[in-house]
């Protein structure tokens, strides 16, 4: 039977996956971009470095989004869930999806579609933004319960 402790573990799991993928597009980054510039057919031969630079940089923020969801994962499977330092790390998960947006809608200076991720991760940051504040504020009623006796 489906339950949250494997919930947990598929989540960790997938989390995993997408750290592996992240080092294997940086590690592969000059291919996978010759590969894609020929690929479109688009006449993306002088652009092949930005897209190189847009992957680089945007895989620092990716990096420790991956990394904060992680830890936030292992926390929650400890049974810590409504705490401030959850609240960080949301709020690092959010910052780094704005960032990658950033960074996003800087790469439109030379190839348009770079739009729709940027709006996807602004979008993405935003959802995380909410929920922090949902669990921020679940912080604060534990918090005050936990001191009314």
């Amino acid at each position: 039977m489906w339950n949250g402790e494997k919930s947990i573990i598929l989540s960790k799991l997938c989390v995993l996956l997408f750290m592996g993928l992240l080092v294997a597009a940086v590690v592969t980054a000059p291919w996978l971009t010759q590969w894609y510039v020929q690929f479109s057919q688009a006449g993306l031969e002088e652009e092949a470095a930005y897209f190189m630079a847009t992957i680089y940089v945007g895989s620092v923020p990716a990096a420790y989004l991956l990394y904060s969801l992680l830890k936030l994962l292992r926390r929650i499977e400890t049974g810590q869930v409504f705490t401030a330092k959850n609240v960080e790390l949301l709020r690092r998960i959010s910052w780094s999806c704005f960032v990658g947006a950033g960074i996003a809608l800087i790469s439109l200076l030379y190839y348009y579609p770079w739009f729709f991720m940027g709006v996807a991760a602004a979008f993405m940051g935003l959802i995380v933004r909410v929920v922090k504040n949902v669990v921020a504020q679940a912080v604060e009623l534990k918090n005050e319960a936990d001191y009314t006796v």
